[in-house]
């Protein structure tokens, strides 16, 4: 949905954050974590060249969320995730750094399933048995991840789901921002991205 949302928002000729601040209307929880992210992410300084981003945002598991993916693609098609910035109102921010060591989970689950998962089938069973032949985002993959809490103290939600289900699309719609072309298929493993 966060992919055609931005689809959508590039159609319009209306920048993607613009585009969603304006469809969340008066949701204030919606639209504290959007600004929360994109603000962190952009920092007032401009991106590298070659670098670009994308942006998406959730509501589920009993909490909001909202990601910034920061990513390059070289002319070869080899993506790059450099940067990740994900802004989480989960009502009741107990700890901090157990927060974070959730959200930085989830950008590692998140992305290993957008690269990479796939399950394969070859006479009626899995051909995937183990990690050996299934793989998972490595450390030398792992982007920087940046976790922005706001609190609203008004509720107890979740925090590791809500914030998976916005590392794939914001990726996704990094990659749309850095080749002009959407992504509608994946593992992004089986996708040539120029």
């Amino acid at each position: 949905m966060e992919c055609f949302i931005d689809e959508v928002a590039r159609a319009a000729g209306v920048h993607p954050l613009a585009f969603g601040r304006r469809m969340m209307g008066k949701h204030l929880k919606h639209l504290a974590v959007l600004g929360a992210a994109a603000e962190h992410a952009a920092g007032g300084k401009p991106l590298p060249a070659g670098v670009h981003r994308g942006i998406a945002q959730f509501m589920g598991y009993g909490s909001y969320s909202a990601a910034v993916a920061e990513v390059s693609v070289s002319p070869r098609g080899e993506l790059r995730v450099h940067r990740m910035v994900l802004a989480l109102n989960c009502g009741h921010a107990v700890n901090p750094d157990q927060i974070a060591a959730q959200v930085q989970g989830s950008v590692a689950y998140g992305l290993s399933a957008a690269l990479y998962g796939e399950i394969s089938i070859a006479n009626g069973r899995a051909s995937e048995l183990n990690f050996h032949s299934y793989p998972i985002l490595r450390l030398a993959e792992m982007p920087k991840v940046e976790t922005v809490i706001v609190p609203s103290y008004d509720f107890w939600g979740g925090v590791g789901e809500s914030t998976i289900c916005v590392v794939t699309p914001s990726v996704l719609n990094a990659i749309h921002s850095a080749t002009g072309k959407p992504v509608r298929s994946l593992p992004l493993k089986n996708v040539k991205l120029v």
